[in-house]
């Protein structure tokens, strides 16, 4: 679900996450409501196919699994309409190098819920956090740029 890019042999999170980023310029444009029903979605199937892709690759969040990335990444820039402006690709690019930060370096407590939560709902739920923390991130750059 990751258009191959959880293949790449170094920093398939960082591939998975930038491949998200055409998705979300597709639907950047749509209504909040839409852009949460995206995310809810997309959340709710990567908790049943990351399991069954778990479960049958026999290790618990493997690297090549990156849905997790694509909706963690979505749910950092939600509600941000690109207008095709500079400070809409600075924005972007922030947003980008934030949620990689925090999917990497785990703050308190994706990092606990990376190493107690399992299955398909933990592979989901850490990158959830961290895309909760850098789109707060975000919101605040956003508001001193504005």
């Amino acid at each position: 679900m990751g258009f191959g890019s959880g293949l790449a042999p170094k920093a398939p999170g960082t591939f998975g996450t930038l491949a998200a980023i055409p998705l979300y310029i597709l639907f950047s444009s749509a209504a909040l409501e839409w852009q949460l029903f995206i995310v809810v979605v997309g959340f709710l199937l990567g908790v049943y196919l990351c399991d069954v892709t778990a479960r049958y690759l026999g290790v618990h969040d493997h690297p090549a699994i990156v849905w997790d990335e694509f909706v963690g990444f979505w749910l950092t820039m939600i509600a941000l309409p690109l207008f095709n402006t500079e400070l809409d690709w600075l924005l972007l690019v922030l947003g980008f190098i934030f949620f990689r930060f925090f999917d990497i370096v785990k703050p308190w407590p994706i990092r606990w819920v990376d190493k107690k939560i399992h299955g398909g709902f933990g592979i989901m739920f850490d990158d959830i956090l961290a895309g909760i923390y850098a789109g707060s991130l975000l919101s605040v750059v956003i508001y001193y740029l504005y």
